[in-house]
């Protein structure tokens, strides 16, 4: 057995969700969202460096000793399945497992809003998860795959990096192809796929100007195109797709985002109330005919109003979704403090005193 699974074993045991492994300090394992030390000996470069090599292929090998990072997978050796990031930096070797369950997790267990189940529904265009690194994206994700493989009748095509989640194709197909093992980019993978009779494409991260441009195209095409972005907000995502492609573009990238968007989910991961566990709450952006006169106008600073009056659509912005978690009790309301964005409406909730000073009193009424 590799020793790198003794730490793993030991992670999981706890009910972490990533195991930090870094020259010059102990193991770390990330617990409810805090990072903390276990036991350990602090590593030093030449220890860590042979734990990891016990684990590698010969390909990645070569491929982390030209110096590059490397991402993959990793099934330890009692079953555990991983997300691994590896990377150097001053002191050595650094290296995150980011654990997986097995079990794919439904959207009712992740007790998500039930319009995140009508998204399941469109037969073309693009619905976005987005977040920053660490907020639940591809659980959400893995959950709408799992919905879509369970009720209907798909070709559903995945490119991921790594492969996370393994979906066994139930009524649907579900065929999953990993970057740099099946793919050499995302981009190349969705011009592939379009060949490939889809009906959902899920494009694990659209992360340059080609491969969004591509997912564009999918999605116009009569395919829906799942995917994630790391920004914060919905404006903050269509504002990025604007600025991410050339200035030529721009005019023909809002008539897509006005036509085709159909709805952006942004997330968090906020402490439960007994700290044990963490919940996703969301902002939600349905794409209608307001909104899509605001993309179209250059007016996307105005959406959030739009987002607030939209209820009965099903959306939301990010403090009206805090505010309901805290007062249905799903959340820690200091937790929630820090992820909101008007945090004087959250003055009254916070148990954590020390918190406020930052506030100057004489504009807090």
């Amino acid at each position: 057995m590799p020793r790198i699974d003794s730490f793993l074993k030991l992670g999981l045991a706890q009910g972490c969700s990533d195991v930090h492994l870094a020259v010059g300090v102990p193991p770390m394992l990330r617990m409810n969202g805090d990072l903390m030390p276990i036991k350990f000996r602090d590593l030093s470069d030449t220890e860590l460096e042979s734990y990891v090599m016990e684990i590698l292929s010969d390909s990645q090998k070569s491929h982390f000793g030209s110096g590059r990072d490397l991402d993959f997978s990793y099934v330890s050796a009692d079953g555990g399945r991983f997300r691994v990031n590896l990377f150097r930096k001053d002191t050595g070797v650094g290296a995150v497992f980011r654990y997986i369950p097995n079990e794919v997790p439904t959207l009712e267990k992740l007790n998500v809003p039930p319009i995140i189940r009508d998204f399941c529904d469109y037969h073309q265009g693009m619905v976005l998860v987005t977040g920053s690194t660490g907020t639940g994206k591809s659980t959400t994700l893995a959950a709408m795959i799992d919905h879509l493989n369970k009720t209907r009748h798909l070709n559903i095509i995945s490119l991921e990096d790594p492969i996370e989640f393994v979906h066994p194709s139930k009524n649907s197909q579900v065929i999953q192809r990993e970057l740099g093992t099946h793919l050499q980019s995302f981009a190349a993978g969705v011009r592939s796929a379009m060949r490939e009779d889809p009906d959902v494409i899920l494009v694990g991260e659209l992360r340059d100007a080609e491969t969004i441009s591509m997912a564009m195209t999918a999605a116009e095409t009569g395919h829906l195109v799942l995917g994630t972005l790391h920004t914060t907000s919905a404006v903050k995502t269509i504002d990025r797709i604007i600025d991410a492609l050339p200035g030529e573009l721009r005019e023909q990238t809002k008539s897509f985002l006005s036509q085709s968007l159909k709805a952006v989910v942004t997330q968090v991961l906020v402490k439960t109330p007994d700290g044990r566990g963490r919940r996703a709450v969301m902002e939600i952006l349905v794409n209608n005919r307001a909104i899509s006169k605001l993309i179209m106008t250059d007016q996307t600073h105005q959406i959030p109003a739009q987002l607030q009056t939209g209820r009965d659509l099903g959306m939301q912005i990010m403090d009206q979704s805090l505010l309901q978690a805290i007062e249905a009790k799903e959340v820690d309301p200091d937790d929630a403090f820090r992820h909101a964005l008007d945090k004087r409406r959250f003055q009254r909730f916070v148990t954590d005193t020390s918190m406020l000073p930052t506030f100057d009193n004489d504009n807090a009424a």
